[in-house]
């Protein structure tokens, strides 16, 4: 049985490909094959797809976040492993090899996994209401292992402003020690560099292919290791990012419409879902609508569907048909048109938003909110003096707020978007594995569980190449 690294590469397409000589040998060594997603095609999704080979209506991972309904709260990034339902990956290679051991390095919904070592990006809260930039570990050694000759877990160029090469590297360098000191037979990483200037510049930008081309180096010496202790390699993607020039506002359109509800403190305005009849988690360009009264769903739907940018709502029917039909997810489905994505905003007055609209703050928002990557464009020299200023607080142990987010001028400023399936295949997931002799010529994302297995030599059957 020959050890597995697993890369998840965010955002890798075969047009990116073209960038990135030393992965692009992986192919060349074994094979490339087109690699399907699923509806909403978003990290947390297809990730739980990947490792149970189930539908969202299985696994239950309807998008990044979702209203728990049994709470009345909305919440994204979510990170306990109980969340997603159906067998894991590993669960069935123990069924053939009890000892199989397991290495999570920030695929999401790590924490609570029963693998053998788990490194998740985890800040430090301290009671004062600071932030300092840390990581999460199973077990608890392992945290000063990597720290001891990585440094701290480079936070806020993970996600942010800031977000760039430096998380990556260190996410892939940490990979290449666990491997080197505790040799798992499978590996998990998690890559997210392109996800970041992607959606910065869009997919067609120069800086598309020059994030290709720098996060590409940083993988050699990973892949190096790889090939030198014989490690088979598969690296895959969740989505492809494709250019967009237009935010969607359906919050607004539903509180326009007296659907949606705020309670206000302090002179801000907060989404009510306890008595709103109707509001929108956003995702990216699938969005949401959970309605209060069932006899409520054909209005909003038909309101939906007459907003510039909407291209499908889906409604039961059209659920089950994408495998999105589980309790979680919203009475209807809306995705965007390809050019569009979907905002989280529901205040109709910038003056009158919450302070943490202008906050990198992925889990006190009630949708995801892409304007983080960017300093204010409004007034970005405003804003990195606010960062300065912030990082200064933080130096001599005061609080802080890192207050850099647009509002309406950040939304306008995104030029890359995902969660749409793909329209053209040069634009969708790929999978790379070094070994020939497992290749196909497609691969479902449903597939890629029991590919692994067959990979490990732990499958109950083995697919004969080609045949998918």
């Amino acid at each position: 049985m020959r050890p597995l690294l697993v890369l998840d590469v965010v955002g890798l397409t075969p047009r990116l490909l073209a960038h990135m000589p030393r992965l692009s040998a992986v192919a060349r060594s074994g094979f490339q094959a087109p690699l399907g997603t699923v509806l909403p095609a978003v990290t947390c999704s297809v990730q739980s797809t990947f490792l149970t080979g189930e539908l969202p209506s299985g696994h239950g991972i309807v998008g990044n976040g979702w209203y728990f309904r049994d709470l009345g709260e909305i919440f994204l990034w979510r990170q306990h492993n109980a969340l997603v339902g159906g067998e894991k990956l590993w669960d069935a290679a123990r069924k053939v090899k009890p000892d199989y051991t397991v290495a999570n390095v920030c695929w999401w919904y790590a924490m609570g996994a029963d693998v053998d070592w788990t490194v998740t990006p985890r800040p430090i809260y301290h009671a004062d209401g600071r932030k300092d930039p840390d990581c999460y570990t199973y077990p608890p050694a392992l945290h000063d292992e990597l720290t001891d000759k990585l440094g701290t877990f480079p936070l806020f160029s993970y996600w942010g402003a800031g977000a760039g090469i430096t998380s990556s590297a260190w996410i892939i360098q940490a990979t290449e020690q666990i491997m080197a000191a505790h040799s798992p037979d499978l590996t998990l990483a998690y890559v997210p560099h392109l996800d970041y200037d992607l959606q910065r510049h869009g997919s067609s930008a120069p800086r598309a292919a020059a994030a290709a081309a720098e996060l590409d180096r940083a993988l050699a010496p990973l892949l190096d290791a790889a090939a030198a202790r014989g490690v088979t390699v598969v690296a895959l993607s969740e989505y492809g990012i494709t250019d967009v020039s237009r935010p969607v506002d359906i919050n607004r359109l539903l509180r326009s419409e007296g659907l949606l509800e705020v309670y206000t403190q302090a002179g801000m305005e907060y989404l009510d879902p306890w008595t709103s009849r109707a509001f929108a988690v956003a995702d990216h360009q699938v969005a949401h609508v959970y309605v209060k009264d069932p006899a409520d769903v054909p209005a909003v739907a038909k309101l939906c569907a007459a907003l510039p940018g909407v291209a499908e709502v889906l409604d039961a029917e059209g659920k089950a048909a994408h495998g999105l039909d589980h309790e979680r997810a919203g009475d209807l489905v809306l995705v965007a048109d390809p050019d569009a994505w979907f905002t989280y905003y529901y205040w109709l007055d910038d003056a009158r938003a919450p302070d943490f609209a202008k906050l990198v703050e992925i889990h006190r928002k009630p949708g995801y909110d892409p304007a983080e990557l960017f300093f204010d464009p409004a007034n970005p020299g405003a804003a990195k003096g606010r960062a300065a200023l912030a990082l200064l607080r933080k130096k001599v142990g005061m609080r802080y707020l890192m207050s850099v987010v647009g509002l309406d001028a950040g939304a306008k400023a995104v030029r890359g978007s995902h969660g749409r399936l793909p329209a053209d295949p040069l634009d969708g997931p790929v999978l790379l594995c070094s070994d020939p002799a497992a290749a196909r010529t497609e691969f479902a994302a449903t597939d890629v569980k029991e590919f692994l297995l067959q990979l490990a030599g732990l499958a109950h059957t083995s697919p004969a190449a080609g045949e998918r």
